[in-house]
């Protein structure tokens, strides 16, 4: 019981679950997909991982009602595609780095996707995490193509 107690306090420090919502990460994940997502700290994700992460919001519509300061957060899923030094061509930015402190990410839905190709480089004190696995929707595979469910 003594050891339980820590292994389930650094479980929930450590470990998050999130759910997919929209078509930005199309074919790769689907709306409603819930992840597994390991917190990281500054400086530990890699080119390609998949990241949750807090983007600037879309500037409104003339017609949307203002959003709130402070209000809740609205993560997303995206995959890193540049860290600091890389060259922005990959965002459709050419002559710039990446800067430091900072990752550029993409949808793999480019047509559906909100990401740095219209916000630029994000903070990576942004990024909630790293995703680790897809969580089963079904036992035996994940009920689309008929492969195992983690990743």
């Amino acid at each position: 019981m003594s050891t339980a107690l820590p292994m389930i306090w650094w479980l929930r420090r450590s470990l998050v679950v999130v759910s997919v919502t929209g078509e930005s990460m199309v074919p790769t994940l689907f709306h409603g997909d819930s992840l597994l997502v390991r917190r990281v700290h500054r400086g530990r994700v890699r080119r390609d991982r998949v990241v949750v992460l807090e983007l600037p919001r879309q500037q409104p519509e003339v017609d949307d009602p203002p959003v709130p300061a402070g209000g809740p957060v609205e993560w997303s899923v995206k995959r890193v595609v540049g860290l600091p030094g890389d060259p922005t061509e990959a965002i459709g930015r050419p002559g710039g780095t990446v800067p430091a402190g900072f990752v550029t990410v993409a949808g793999d839905n480019a047509t559906r996707s909100y990401d740095s190709r219209h916000v630029g480089p994000v903070p990576v004190d942004r990024l909630l995490g790293v995703v680790v696995a897809r969580m089963p929707m079904d036992r035996r595979d994940d009920g689309r193509t008929g492969r195992p469910v983690l990743s």
